[in-house]
């Protein structure tokens, strides 16, 4: 189920995106034991149950996810893909930091970054890819 997004959405803080990135890489819904383990050891963050539930329900009034009951554990499906959170992210920036400028981004990143021969040939044939 993909959503799209409004431009009058919030902002996801810090820590929600934190919670997010941890209910994406995931793939599936996630239990709420599941997401305080996974932000324990991947992440470095030890947020007592009670935090992450209050973040999911931050969340899901942001439209970004759903709690739900089975039994005794409450799950969180993501209602937005990652993907497209994402490209929203690199689109703010784009037109916060470049005005909006595609070729100015492109210049940042390969000034921030020594590239490979591999990777810019990717990049060549993306490029190449557009023009048809």
């Amino acid at each position: 189920m993909e959503a799209v997004f409004q431009e009058e959405e919030r902002s996801l803080s810090a820590c929600e995106s934190l919670v997010m990135k941890a209910i994406w890489d995931k793939g599936e819904d996630i239990s709420i034991p599941e997401l305080a383990e996974v932000l324990r050891t991947k992440y470095n963050k030890d947020y007592k149950r009670t935090t992450i539930v209050t973040f999911v329900l931050n969340l899901s009034a942001k439209g970004f996810a759903r709690q739900y009951r089975v039994g005794r554990y409450a799950y969180v499906h993501a209602l937005k893909s990652e993907e497209e959170y994402k490209q929203k992210l690199l689109k703010e920036q784009m037109d916060f930091w470049y005005q909006g400028d595609a070729v100015k981004v492109v210049a940042a990143l390969c000034e921030a970054k020594k590239m490979s021969q591999t990777e810019l040939q990717k990049i060549r044939g993306i490029l190449d890819d557009l023009d048809d």
